[in-house]
């Protein structure tokens, strides 16, 4: 394959320079069927290998689609499956930068059959090595079942289409009303697409990623030397209470937040910071966004919708598949109350309590804001297994609002005892230092101290081992 060509100039793009080494790159078509041996196939449309991203070792795999589209046939196929098998026999991260037409309709079965091949391989290598996947182009059909196999996509803001039946073919729809395969789309509507962005940035934005996760879920040696003080005191963090992105920037180490699925369920922020080196996975409720001159740019309720619950827990389940320990920032008071959340909040939920109670890496939960009723629970309570709870000072820790508390517990009595009982309800239950008395939260710390104390919980929970029942997997 020339080296000019695009789908080459994208794996150098991503890529430390000159570092990578081609496989398979004498590969062509075998079918024969309406005259295919008539078509150059160059490397069958898909430029294959492995190389370094900041000295750890990737495989990479690139669509041509400038041969026959970049279609998958067998011998395409083959090569993927290859780079797959390689990956899993040395714990290396797999990235797939897609841009192809789909299905090579040539070559029938032998396409399919290779097209499924290629699923089992993603499958396997799921919670063994990270997958990435990059989409530039086209990826539609049974093809857009990859970037969803896969831990986190990266879609190009504007060419790129994603899809499993397009646009126009949806009842009611066409592109321009609609266009359900655009990027803005995808990821804010149906959540399957982490960063939305240009091409250059989508190589930076990978490689960042590459650097903070783990090559495999064996790999105990992924940590960074921290250069930043690990008592550093992170002044007015509770301003910032309201957005966990801008307490994740502030409490970790230099700066770094690395936000996945940034336009989806944006009432729950996920992503990984670094403390002291070492990468944690960090969850937590949004009720607004603000603009660059500290403006509410975005508001939200502080309840769990079931977009929200759902991404999280996808998220708590690759950071405990590849022994990431978790960080949550709790903030909520009940559950998303539209049609859509009733019809889906119950699972969407249980999948969450699933997540974060199976997780059997380091948990630790910071309360900054109101924590009340089973939205609390749900969000990485001691009750479903958080090893250390920590709390601001002025949280509220309770069943519900004290308010609503003391209307149901005093109806039908005057306005005078509603609101005594309102006051009592608040001072004796839902104070965080009730919680505290009975050893739902270890400790009560200044917000400026936020870094000092999550460093030194992590720290202590490192060598943390956790025997569960022996079965071959759970059910939710």
């Amino acid at each position: 394959m020339s080296s000019s060509s695009q789908a080459s100039q994208r794996i150098n793009a991503l890529l430390d320079e000159n570092s990578f080494v081609e496989i398979g790159g004498l590969v062509t078509a075998r079918n024969t069927d309406f005259n295919l041996k008539q078509e150059e196939t160059p490397s069958d449309g898909v430029v294959t290998g492995y190389g370094v991203i900041d000295g750890n070792l990737v495989y990479v795999y690139s669509q041509d689609a400038s041969v026959l589209g970049g279609s998958i046939g067998e011998m395409h196929a083959k090569k993927i499956v290859r780079l797959y098998e390689l990956a899993i026999k040395t714990g290396s991260p797999v990235i797939g930068l897609i841009d192809s037409a789909g299905l090579r309709l040539q070559e029938a079965t032998d396409a399919l059959n290779a097209f499924g091949e290629i699923y089992l391989k993603q499958v396997e290598a799921s919670g063994v090595v990270p997958q990435i996947t990059a989409i530039f182009g086209t990826c539609g059909g049974g093809l857009a079942l990859i970037p969803s196999i896969t831990d986190f996509t990266f879609m190009e803001a504007d060419k790129a289409k994603l899809f499993v039946n397009s646009p126009n073919v949806l009842a009611g729809n066409y592109k321009e009303k609609c266009d359900t395969s655009a990027a803005k789309w995808q990821a804010s509507e149906v959540g399957n697409v982490d960063v939305v962005t240009d091409e250059a940035s989508i190589y930076t934005q990978i490689r960042e990623l590459v650097s903070i996760l783990p090559s495999n879920n064996e790999d105990s040696d992924s940590y960074q030397e921290c250069t930043d003080d690990l008592n550093r005191a992170c002044e007015n963090l509770d301003g910032a209470a309201a957005d966990p992105a801008l307490v994740a920037a502030q409490v970790s180490d230099n700066g770094l937040f690395f936000e996945t699925k940034r336009d989806y369920a944006k009432e729950m922020v996920t992503g990984f910071i670094r403390l002291n080196g070492a990468t944690v996975g960090l969850v937590g409720n949004r009720t607004a966004i603000f603009d660059e001159n500290g403006k509410e740019a975005e508001k939200f309720e502080d309840k769990l919708t079931a977009h929200a619950c759902e991404k999280a827990a996808d998220f708590v389940n690759f950071c405990d598949a590849f022994d990431i320990p978790v960080l949550t920032l709790t903030n909520a008071t009940g559950f998303g109350s539209s049609k859509c959340d009733e019809r889906h909040v119950a699972k969407a939920a249980g999948k969450l309590v699933y997540a974060l109670a199976n997780a059997t890496v380091p948990k630790v939960n910071l309360v900054t804001g109101k924590a009340f009723g089973s939205a609390y629970v749900i969000m990485n309570s001691k009750a479903i297994g958080a090893d250390v709870t920590i709390s601001w000072p002025d949280t509220q820790i309770g069943t519900m609002d004290a308010n609503l508390a003391a209307r149901i517990m005093c109806d039908g009595k005057d306005a005078e005892t509603v609101a005594k009982a309102a006051s009592d309800y608040a001072q004796l239950q839902n104070n965080v230092k009730s919680a505290a008395a009975r050893g739902y939260v270890d400790e009560i710390i200044e917000p400026a101290d936020t870094r000092k104390y999550v460093i030194g919980a992590f720290e202590m929970l490192f060598t943390k081992r956790d025997e569960r029942p022996a079965k071959k997997h759970g059910t939710v």
